[in-house]
């Protein structure tokens, strides 16, 4: 088990060693708040982008629902009319290549993981670069016509000037301790909520005991994700270079019986885990940590069941088969785990109020959107 996934697994259970930790986490706030008033002095320099930038981020370390997010809200402003363009720091990709336009055709071990299924999923224009301005450049450059650009995880980049500020929040795991890392998962203090437009993302389910530990939402700006139907990931009959894209049988559940393996390389793997058990699967849970790149040869040792993978897995375990079928055929035994494996795609569903606030905060910005 890796330090990530330990240290994951003890901020879930909030876990008391961590208290012990306590002054480092106050060294790192005092580093975190000095740095956020140099930027807000002008003593460090920021960039202003040329269009307006959204940037959707959060305050806490592992998933939010921010990809599935991003997505919806491509989706949104396409639907339209709005030409908008994604930036990102390409986490997991190669920095030495960037910054980098990412395509239908982009591998997630150069550009990252995430910025593929995006690009994937909605077709936007999208860069990455750890240098959110030579992200920016390099995007209008290529699209000059964009009205919007939104920074994927760029909340705490405050070398970019941003018009408007999306925070997801987990509701169902809340703030934890409510403590700065590394004795708490935030990034930031929860002060950094105030006055800020934060989206809570809720469980799907309403039962009894569906909200337990979550956090009160009454009132909020609210999202949460819809499962779709499985998709076997891997048709071997598809042709062409890019078989990342090809299409997926959709199969319900009764089809796989009970007892599935849910393999998860994401921020926050237990909520993949249940939701696979709100589908009625029996899940045997394996957590890997966030952008782990997994290997065809790794993913073997789960047998005797079906083998259920994020979407974002999926751009990485994909494109691991693309090169391995680009040199050989498939042995038996590789076409054995490739019948196994099944990918569970999210939607982001968004509530009437996170559509009217952009609304609103788009036309602030000089952008109409129609309706």
């Amino acid at each position: 088990m890796s330090i990530e996934t330990t240290v994951t697994g003890a901020w879930q259970r909030k876990a008391l060693w961590l208290w012990l930790l306590l002054p480092i986490s106050w060294l790192y706030g005092l580093i975190t708040m000095l740095r956020r008033q140099a930027y807000k002095i002008g003593l460090l320099s920021s960039y202003r982008a040329p269009i307006p930038i959204m940037v959707i981020g959060n305050i806490s370390v592992g998933g939010s629902g921010k990809t599935p997010l991003i997505i919806a809200l491509v989706d949104y402003l396409q639907d339209k009319g709005v030409k908008v363009g994604i930036i990102s720091r390409g986490y997991g990709g190669d920095t030495s290549q960037m910054p980098a336009l990412v395509t239908l055709d982009s591998s997630p071990s150069v550009v990252g993981d995430e910025p593929c299924l995006i690009v994937n999923m909605t077709g936007v224009a999208m860069a990455v670069c750890p240098n959110r301005q030579q992200a920016v450049t390099t995007l209008l450059n290529t699209y000059p016509d964009l009205q919007l650009i939104i920074a994927d995880d760029g909340l705490q980049h405050y070398a970019l000037q941003r018009d408007i500020e999306w925070i997801v929040v987990d509701a169902a795991r809340g703030f934890g301790n409510e403590q700065l890392l590394p004795t708490g998962f935030l990034r930031e203090p929860m002060s950094r909520l105030k006055g800020a437009n934060v989206i809570y993302h809720e469980k799907l389910e309403t039962g009894a005991n569906d909200n337990k530990g979550s956090l009160p939402l009454a009132n909020c700006l609210t999202m949460h994700l819809m499962p779709d139907k499985l998709q076997h990931l891997w048709q071997p009959e598809s042709t062409g270079a890019n078989k990342t894209n090809a299409k997926v049988n959709n199969i319900d559940r009764p089809e796989l019986g009970s007892q599935v393996h849910a393999v998860s390389g994401i921020g926050y793997p237990q909520r993949f885990f249940d939701t696979l058990g709100s589908l009625g699967f029996e899940v045997i849970g394996h957590a890997y940590p966030d952008h782990y790149d997994f290997s065809l040869t790794e993913l073997l040792q789960y047998r005797d069941y079906p083998i259920v993978i994020t979407s974002k897995d999926a751009v990485k375990i994909r494109a691991l088969l693309v090169a391995y079928t680009s040199k050989q055929a498939l042995s038996d035994e590789y076409k054995e785990l490739v019948s196994r494996l099944w990918v569970l795609p999210v939607t982001a569903v968004l509530s009437d109020r996170c559509y009217d606030d952009l609304y609103h905060q788009l036309k602030t910005v000089g952008i109409d959107v129609d309706g």
